[in-house]
């Protein structure tokens, strides 16, 4: 046989080789790229497992971080809408799977402590947000409640940090503890209880507002319900014992032509475990959750569900004058904070000072409009915290 190969035949052949590199090289890029799209389309539509970071995940006793059991499933793009200041708040939609320990520390601190008023505050920021404002309110409620048992809960409280900024008043003898929250725990036979599940899901839309604010609002209204007692903020001071009151809310604001309220305000409430006003507020908050407008599912939504149940049989609850707990609306916190400017300014402050002594059981400093204003020498909140702190120069150097 020949085996010669001519020019033609030569010329022939590289052509059909290179051809058929080409289209071997075509159906690679093509593969590829339908590879690609069909990952972008699968991260955009379908919902994903995403862990938390490691740098969100709450704190045990110990200061260690805790692994959670299970990952939380949120949509990629809840997670995208939800970054910066809202992003840390996930964590708090984590609950120990299978487990009742956050009941049981509940059960167990109120059961062996002789607590004669149970306290709840809710701390959603992180730990270093804890400072000088928030210890003046835990100082104001044991002043007012030596036998009295606070709970904060919290993540970044439940920690070894958060018991040494406890510490001063865990070793005079008073009952305070951190507990992290379960909301699949406190939620449960509720109304909330779904709507909780869709929001972990990424099926609800967390809105511009804070997250944690609307988290918090919840909160409270569970854990009230849940075990009954009194809920406060970590910028109210307590002037008055609240041992005597019963299924009470406080007006904010009133109408000065009819004086009746027009607002009431969540910062404190005084509720019986199951009272059948917190279920309607939990419910409220479930059904008619908006994200977008701020205090509609805080004090605006106490508000509506007060004037819809009002006069309704088996609804045992007051609501009480704003002198009880807002004796200065926000609008006017700073004129707390400042000293006598001239004999009549001092007078006014003087006659100022023995209303709210008489008629308040607290006051609530609005920190979100008073935070970065000073405590004046001879200012009404000068006078006011006086007496109450027994741990200052303590308390200061830690703040």
């Amino acid at each position: 046989m020949d085996t010669t190969t001519n020019p033609s035949q030569l010329h022939h052949f590289l052509s059909l080789h290179c051809l058929y590199k080409r289209r071997r090289s075509l159906l690679a890029f093509l593969s590829l790229s339908l590879l690609l799209l069909l990952a972008y389309n699968g991260a955009s539509v379908f919902s994903l497992q995403v862990p938390f970071p490691a740098s969100f995940q709450p704190e045990n006793r110990t200061g260690e971080s805790r692994n959670w059991p299970s990952s939380t499933k949120l949509s990629s793009n809840v997670i995208r809408k939800e970054g910066g200041k809202q992003k840390t708040v996930f964590k708090f939609l984590r609950s120990e799977a299978g487990s009742d320990r956050f009941s049981t520390r509940v059960k167990e601190f109120f059961g062996s402590n002789s607590c004669k008023v149970r306290f709840f505050m809710t701390w959603i920021s992180s730990i270093d947000s804890f400072r000088d404002r928030e210890l003046l309110a835990v100082e104001s409620l044991f002043r007012s409640h030596p036998h009295g048992c606070l709970i904060i809960v919290s993540n970044s409280m439940d920690s070894s940090r958060g018991v040494e900024i406890l510490r001063p008043f865990l070793d005079k003898g008073f009952h305070v503890n951190s507990i992290s929250p379960d909301f699949d725990y406190l939620l449960k036979h509720t109304v909330a209880e779904s709507w909780f599940n869709r929001l972990r899901k990424g099926d609800v839309d967390p809105g511009e507002v804070s997250l944690g604010q609307n988290l918090s609002n919840l909160l409270r209204l569970a854990l009230l319900y849940k075990f009954g007692g009194v809920y406060i903020d970590t910028d109210v001071i307590l002037l008055k014992s609240l041992s005597k009151l019963r299924n009470v809310i406080g007006a904010q604001t009133i109408d000065l032509e009819t004086g009746n309220w027009s607002r009431l305000n969540n910062a404190v409430m005084v509720f019986d475990k199951g009272h059948p006003l917190l279920y309607k507020f939990i419910e409220e908050f479930a059904l008619t959750f908006d994200g977008n407008k701020w205090g509609h599912n805080g004090p605006y939504l106490v508000s509506r569900v007060v004037s819809r149940v009002k006069g309704r049989p088996g609804f045992d609850f007051d609501v009480l004058s704003p002198m009880a707990f807002y004796p200065v609306d926000w609008s006017r916190i700073s004129g707390l904070f400042w000293g006598p400017r001239n004999e009549t300014h001092l007078k006014w402050l003087s006659g100022k000072l023995n209303h709210i002594r008489s008629q308040s059981y607290a006051v609530h400093l609005w920190n979100r409009q008073s935070r970065k204003i000073d405590i004046e020498q001879g200012s009404i909140i000068d006078h006011l915290i006086y007496p109450i702190l027994v741990f200052s120069a303590i308390l200061r150097h830690q703040s």
